[in-house]
């Protein structure tokens, strides 16, 4: 099957051809660094980490950007909060951002340029558009004349005839338009600034990623990317920058991620509800966390609660566990060549491509992991397995581990999986293991006895606790479910 990807600009499914064959070059908006990022942050990064991944396993060369905002109104007005250089806030804020994604097992992009370090392409980029009578200064300040793009606002299928006669905005008399917008603010006092040819000062928040993309990627962009709540007006004013400037066109296919809501409500801290990376993953698992962000398509929207986390904590123990039971019924381990995706393609492998090949469909790839595992479980259930069989049931487990490479889960063996979650749970003070060591000898006792009544009952009581047991020549172990 083809790749098909949703292009917001067309608001369609088109064929996925790079401008260069087999190479692809992808650009995703990156953090503002001024606080802890939040699990909104997280489901964009994620989103395009998986992208990252598929890309570069369906055979694609791909150089993926994705940069740091590291100077802004927001970081100026934090660091002035706290006391300390708005360069110190960024680069404490831009290392928990690599603290959060490194243990939600995030690749690093091909480049991560921070806006600080390309001051000179920015001034460069201000002054084509300067030149072309795109741009104009006032008083140290650059600004973007809108009117002067014609087709600014085909992103995000607004007209501004129409944003102008409904526009409820403060009107700075200097602007020759209400919506022309800012490529560069003339220094106030204790603000960091650079020297430029309209004086000192520092760049507006649009024209950096312009000027970064174009800097790696060449003036058209096979893929840019980010959350919805970019289309406008970043994503918008970045095409009417880039493209005035270039005379190309800027972006084959943009891609947008759906929002997190928090309990059917949008994150917002003026709710109370703005969940950080950093807490989430004191409670749950971070393959936990990747594997509910993926459970609904990119586009749509996905509902963070308790109910939702603990049915991905579920799903992720089902595949751990069909894999732990694959790796004792072959007698083997996991093997590098699957995990590495090295293997030739199984059933389930193509099954995935053709979910993701849908626009990164990861919601229906996610329910055929889940299929494989109630098929797989139901071979390994017959007491006299094929050779035809076995090796279904081999290719399966090839394919789920490099389905997981793709997903960004599955990177532990099984035991240490479930040994980890034991021990958590014990440290939580969910699990009482005192009891559940007593109901186990109890049980053992039981068994001893034939009292297989006393056994099954005991059994019972334990899968009610989510705990599993399992039976074997050392003993009976217990693991969480």
């Amino acid at each position: 099957m083809t790749l098909h990807i949703y292009n917001t600009l067309s608001r369609k499914k088109e064929i996925f051809k790079p401008l260069i064959e087999g190479k692809v070059y992808m650009y995703v908006c990156g953090p503002t660094v001024y606080d802890s990022c939040h699990i909104g942050h997280a489901r964009s990064v994620v989103v395009f980490d998986v992208i990252f991944r598929y890309l570069k396993a369906i055979g694609f060369e791909v150089t993926y950007v994705r940069n740091f905002t590291d100077v802004d109104d927001k970081i100026i007005n934090r660091a002035n909060e706290l006391g300390i250089n708005s360069s110190e806030l960024a680069e404490k804020y831009i290392q928990e951002f690599y603290d959060d994604m490194d243990a939600l097992n995030v690749e690093r992009a091909t480049i991560e340029p921070k806006a600080t370090e390309h001051i000179d392409q920015i001034v460069t980029l201000i002054e084509k558009l300067i030149s072309k009578g795109i741009a104009y200064q006032v008083d140290g300040d650059v600004y973007f004349s809108v009117n002067s793009f014609q087709g600014y606002g085909r992103l995000s299928g607004r007209k501004l005839e129409d944003m102008m006669a409904g526009a409820r905005i403060k009107v700075d008399q200097r602007k020759k338009n209400p919506f022309d917008f800012a490529l560069w603010k003339s220094a106030k006092p204790d603000e960091p600034c650079w020297e430029s040819p309209w004086g000192k000062g520092r760049p507006g928040w649009h024209i950096e990623c312009s000027a970064m993309s174009s800097e790696y990627l060449g003036d058209t962009l096979d893929i840019h990317g980010g959350g919805k709540d970019l289309i406008f007006p970043h994503h918008e004013n970045e095409i009417a920058q880039s493209e005035s400037a270039s005379g190309k066109p800027f972006v084959r296919f943009w891609i947008h991620n759906g929002f997190v809501n928090i309990n059917q409500e949008k994150m917002s801290k003026s709710l109370g509800n703005f969940l950080m990376i950093k807490d989430v993953l004191k409670e749950y698992h971070p393959e936990v966390v990747r594997l509910f962000l993926l459970s609904k398509h990119y586009r749509s929207p996905v509902d963070f609660t308790d109910q939702f986390l603990k049915e991905a904590e579920l799903g992720l123990d089902k595949i751990y566990a069909l894999l732990e039971r694959i790796e004792k019924a072959t007698g083997s381990g996991r093997e590098k060549e699957a995990a590495a995706g090295k293997s030739g393609q199984g059933d389930i492998w193509v099954r995935f491509a053709e979910a993701m090949d849908d626009d990164f469909n990861s919601a229906q790839a996610i329910g055929i992991i889940f299929d494989s595992v109630k098929s797989i479980n139901r071979r390994l259930n017959n007491k006299n397995i094929s050779s035809e069989s076995m090796q279904i049931i081999k290719k399966g487990y090839e394919d789920i581990l490099r389905i997981g490479n793709i997903l960004g889960i599955l990177t532990e063996s099984p035991s240490v999986y479930f040994a980890a979650k034991k021990l958590s749970g014990i440290e939580k003070g969910s699990i009482d293991s005192d009891l559940i060591d007593k109901m186990v000898l109890e049980r053992s006792t039981a068994r001893k006895e034939k009292d297989w009544a006393r056994a099954d009952k005991i059994r019972q009581e334990l899968l009610d606790m989510n705990i599993l047991i399992e039976d074997t020549a050392e003993g009976t172990l217990w693991t969480i479910g």
